[in-house]
């Protein structure tokens, strides 16, 4: 484990109550070593990465802005080169090294999708810090228990001054308390806080340089806290390395087929799997041109396809049904720079896949992920039927077949009947996922989970329930979360699947299926719907829309909640709870 070399110049004084902290790593010596020596891991680390970027193509366009900047936070938008934004990162670290951030610190991050968040990521790991992120939408609630949390006590606050309606700068002061620096990017920062974004003195990234030449980096060390959704508990800490993150990013860098040609628009939120899987790390790896986005708005969403023809994004599946759907919504929006479009986060419509490839000429990729290191892409490398494509993902663990993603040789798979704990190998079998490998994280941060996430071979238990589908086995078909699976009269429901048969109803824009208590069954369903204009959806029609596609009888709906909209997270993810709690 490398030590902290802490040069902090005789003019910065260290708050009150701050000491150092060692350098956390995440797994074992011996799996680092199965790693790297099995070619699963590299031994570069994310700042090599960027570093090689900036040397291949120091003049070439990197990172924009989103367009709406200016009303998001009063700054101006702006287009960076590899080379300008490397000046940006160290410009932005030496400020955090002059208020005493160094190799092990914790820092919270919240920050829309901008430049800002990009280059604070490269800035805090170049200093060997770890960043926990938080959605933009997080407020007091949610950030006091993540800065507070006993594993994280994070030592500072990286935020903005102004966003929106909001001052989070402000708020950040009112929490953060007298241990704890507040930094945030202007207009607006307090006179409390410490302002970044501004060019820094020659002699201020000579001290960062100089701290940089004492560190001794590893692939295994921890840079990153992420937080579990919450969507029915209090989310859990999810510690990352290099090594994992890297492993992840080039698995999906292989389905995605980013080039330095490519421009990746990005419309996740940079805090989570989606947002760094899907785009952030896959465009650090192969180069190109990254358009940050937020939040979703189809206006500025379409205009910046259009304005930086955009090769590769990120939709929904509900604006994927919507736009292929809605002709006079698809007609003021030019796709036609468009080749990969990722979706997941909820079953994908067939035919909604099978149109965008057909009459749009653009591959939808099935994407299936979670922040603990579960991830399964559709590519069409691998799947080139899509309506095949919509509903399967890759099977690692099918014999005799290989796959497109390097990941998939190092990670090992297998179902596991939820109720037997028997291994599922028996084609149209159901049971948990569970996975190993090195994109796997090692554990969640201590105290922030009950319970153990491995099994006794140490496999992830996902908390996923697939089916074994395909030829031999070679396609995993998601059926929903074990949780959520819905026990009427004895008989399984999974609320995902009557989701995905009835997201083709014409009366459905978005639909959640939760279930309520019965006296003589346990559990019936309940259909919540937002319908699409002029629509007035009916529990009969949903009834008769299953019946047509010989639904089982007892997944039928029986009661219908008609709603404006479908309580979400700040990451788009359902809240069940708060549907089952209007029940």
């Amino acid at each position: 484990m490398a030590e902290s070399t802490d040069s902090t110049p005789p003019s910065v004084t260290r708050r009150a109550g701050r000491t150092r902290h060692p350098v956390h790593t995440c797994h074992p010596e011996d799996t680092v070593r199965e790693y790297l020596d099995r070619g699963w891991w590299e031994p570069e680390t994310i700042t090599d990465v960027f570093r090689r970027r900036v040397t291949a193509a120091p003049s070439a366009p990197a990172i924009t802005d989103p367009a709406n900047l200016t009303a998001l936070t009063g700054a101006a938008p702006r287009t960076l080169t590899w080379a300008e934004l490397d000046d940006h990162v160290i410009d932005l670290a030496a400020v955090l090294f002059a208020h005493g951030i160094r190799q092990g610190d914790t820092v919270a991050v919240l920050l829309p999708n901008t430049i800002a968040l990009t280059a604070t990521y490269l800035a805090l790991w170049r200093l060997g810090a770890v960043a926990t992120p938080m959605p933009a939408s997080y407020r007091r609630h949610e950030i006091s228990g993540i800065l507070t949390a006993t594993a994280t006590d994070a030592d500072a606050l990286i935020t903005v001054g102004t966003l929106t309606d909001r001052e989070p700068a402000h708020e950040a002061l009112a929490i953060a308390g007298p241990d704890r620096t507040v930094f945030a990017f202007g207009p607006g920062v307090p006179d409390t806080a410490i302002a970044l974004g501004d060019r820094v003195a020659p002699d201020a990234r000579d001290r960062v340089r100089d701290y940089e030449s004492g560190l001794k980096p590893t692939v295994n060390d921890r840079i990153t806290i992420c937080w579990t959704s919450g969507t029915e508990a209090a989310p859990k800490g999810i510690p990352r390395c290099h090594g994992d993150w890297l492993a992840v990013a080039r698995g999906v860098q292989d389905g995605l087929g980013i080039t330095p040609d490519s421009v990746v628009l990005n419309p996740f939120p940079m805090v989570n799997m989606a947002g760094f899987a899907a785009a952030f790390l896959p465009w650090l790896l192969a180069g190109g041109h990254l358009v940050q986005h937020h939040p979703l708005d189809l206006p500025v969403f379409f205009g910046q396809i259009a304005a930086h023809r955009v090769t590769h994004t990120s939709m929904p599946p509900a604006l994927l049904t919507m736009l292929l759907q809605n002709e006079a919504l698809r007609a003021r929006a030019d796709l036609s720079s468009l080749r990969t479009v990722g979706s997941g986060g909820a079953p994908l419509p067939p035919p909604v896949v099978r149109g965008w490839q057909e009459q749009l000429n653009i591959n939808v990729l099935n994407f299936f992920g979670s922040n603990e290191g579960v991830s399964l892409l559709g590519a069409p490398a691998d799947i080139p039927d899509p309506t095949v494509r919509a509903q399967h993902l890759p099977h690692y663990a099918a014999p005799g077949v290989r796959w497109s993603t390097r990941l998939a040789a190092s990670t090992a798979v297998k179902l596991v009947d939820v109720t037997t704990g028997e291994r599922v190998t028996e084609i149209g079998g159901r049971g948990e996922l569970r996975m190993r490998g090195p994109a796997v994280f090692a554990g969640y941060l201590p105290g922030t989970a009950d319970s153990e996430p491995f099994d006794d071979e140490g496999y992830l238990r996902s908390g996923d329930v697939f089916e074994l589908c395909g030829e031999d086995g070679r396609y995993l078909r998601f059926v929903d979360r074990v949780k959520e699976i819905i026990i009427r009269g004895g008989m399984n429901i999974a609320p995902a699947e009557i989701e995905g048969l009835l997201a083709d109803h014409p009366a459905v824009a978005d639909i959640a299926i939760v279930g309520y208590p019965d006296a003589v069954l346990g559990e019936k369903c309940c259909a919540f719907v937002v319908p699409r204009p002029d629509t007035t959806p009916t529990l009969e029609s949903l009834v008769e829309h299953l019946r047509a596609l010989e639904v089982a009888s007892f997944k039928l709906p029986e009661r219908l909640e008609v709603v404006e909209t479908l309580p979400r997270n700040p990451v788009g993810k359902l809240l069940r709870r708060d549907l089952r709690a209007q029940l």
